[in-house]
């Protein structure tokens, strides 16, 4: 499996622990702001980055769902509300997001249809040709090994089944990255610090989605992956990317 510059790029800089480990701790100590920081550090707009990446799978009503990285569940909550599938299964490896995710299902009465386990998306234990649909939203940039994440959500895929991630990226437009790259580098870790006390987590967010393969660059690791008709749309102004491949 290759090697990509955001491996090296870890929550924080003084601890003995791999990358995963670093990433689910940094989860589990934010997990009780994540919720609000996402809408307030992009005024809303993340709300509109998923219901779009929903509507990618809107044509092939799929009935069996994984949501990788799932978090506190927002996109699982959303895919039960647009897509109405039989059953939806969150994993992620922060107990502490899931917890709240948890308690925002029970809220909504959807535990019938949405579960919430603690997974690795590297090593997935569910058998091969399981989903016809599998999410990742902000999730494969914290991976480990993105290859081997990508090889796994294929392998429980089923064939014709479809992949949406939804991912960070950097603007195009040159007007556009000046204010880009400084709301980026110090108001959001600075927001972050001042409302959940770990600014680090908020750092990390800049420094790893600057070192991230994006655009064309990703798409081809998906191909290289095994997944075929691929294709990416840019969202407000290119800072979010949709990603899309099949089985």
């Amino acid at each position: 499996m290759s090697k990509y510059s955001h491996d090296s790029i870890m929550p924080f800089k003084d601890s003995k622990m791999d990358k995963k480990g670093q990433v689910a701790e940094m989860f589990d100590q934010i997990a009780f702001r994540y919720d609000f920081l996402n809408r307030f550090l992009s005024g809303g707009i993340d709300r509109f980055w998923r219901r779009r990446a929903i509507r990618e799978l809107q044509g092939i009503h799929p009935g069996f769902i994984l949501d990788v990285a799932t978090g506190t569940g927002d996109v699982a909550i959303m895919m039960a509300k647009y897509l109405h599938p039989r059953k939806i299964t969150g994993i992620d490896i922060s107990e502490g997001m899931m917890a709240i995710g948890r308690e925002k299902i029970a809220k909504l009465g959807l535990q019938g249809t949405i579960e919430l386990l603690k997974g690795d998306s590297e090593s997935i234990q569910f058998e091969d040709n399981r989903f016809d649909a599998v999410t990742v939203a902000f999730g494969v940039r914290n991976f480990e090994n993105l290859e081997k994440g990508l090889h796994e959500m294929l392998r429980v895929l089923k064939p014709g089944g479809k992949l949406v991630i939804l991912e960070f990226s950097k603007p195009r437009s040159r007007a556009f990255k000046g204010i880009y790259n400084l709301y980026m580098k110090r108001i959001t870790p600075g927001i972050g610090k001042l409302v959940s006390r770990h600014g680090e987590a908020y750092q990390y967010l800049n420094e790893s989605v600057r070192a991230f393969p994006e655009g064309n660059d990703l798409l081809e690791i998906i191909e290289k992956a095994g997944f075929k008709s691929t294709y990416l749309r840019r969202l407000s102004l290119g800072i979010c990317t949709l990603y899309c491949g099949q089985k």
